[in-house]
């Protein structure tokens, strides 16, 4: 892991600060607060969506790929919800059984992926055929001047947002990925630069097959 990535994961907390209560935690809680039953969150970060979790009739396993931020995560579960499983593993390849779970959050971790169709296949892979992707994303806006934008800055903000692709049309991949998206939102990442505001947040199921 490079210096910079125990740098980012050492200040993410305190870089999303202005975010989360702007309004970030408050979506966070809509989205998570959904999960039900046997619940896989991809790239939990350093968990937090940890508080917003139900505490009751939800079985929840937590991935995260970095090694940094995988330790903050271990610890931040330690105090505020033991028991909770952490795995190290890459949404692309995700260590479960087909159809094991009932509810997959991602919030803000579908833009950070090297593969995105490999992720959301490994998604509708380990997903229950009646369960439900819960997402708060941030995306390609549909605004041309504002994506114009993002494609310029992106080579530079893939480094700074250590993997971040700010442009990523996340909406029509979930779609192009076999998945039915319903209670869209669209909304704005509060206290973020202009380019990486546009947010959608939502719920997915697999279509039938």
């Amino acid at each position: 892991m490079s210096l910079y990535g125990r740098i980012f994961a050492a200040r993410y907390d305190s870089v999303f600060a202005r975010a989360e209560r702007g309004g970030l935690s408050e979506m966070r809680g809509r989205v998570v607060s959904r999960a039900q039953g046997r619940t896989l969150e991809l790239g939990a970060g350093t968990g937090l969506n940890l508080k917003h979790y139900p505490r009751d009739g939800i079985e929840l396993t937590l991935t995260e790929p970095e090694e940094p931020m995988a330790r903050l995560l271990e610890e931040r579960v330690r105090s505020e919800r033991p028991g909770t499983k952490v795995i190290r593993a890459p949404a692309e390849h995700l260590p479960f059984d087909a159809g094991s779970f009932e509810s997959i959050v991602a919030t803000l971790v579908l833009c950070t992926v090297s593969d995105q169709a490999a992720a959301l296949a490994e998604i509708r892979r380990v997903l229950k055929p009646e369960g439900s992707v819960l997402f708060l994303e941030h995306v390609r806006s549909d605004q041309a001047r504002v994506a114009r934008v993002q494609d310029l800055i992106q080579p530079l903000w893939i480094h700074i947002g250590h993997g971040c692709h700010c442009n990523l049309d996340t909406l029509s991949s979930l779609r192009r990925a076999g998945f039915d998206v319903k209670d869209l939102e669209h909304a704005q990442l509060p206290a973020a630069p202009g380019f990486v505001r546009p947010l959608i947040i939502g719920s997915a199921t697999p279509t039938a097959s």
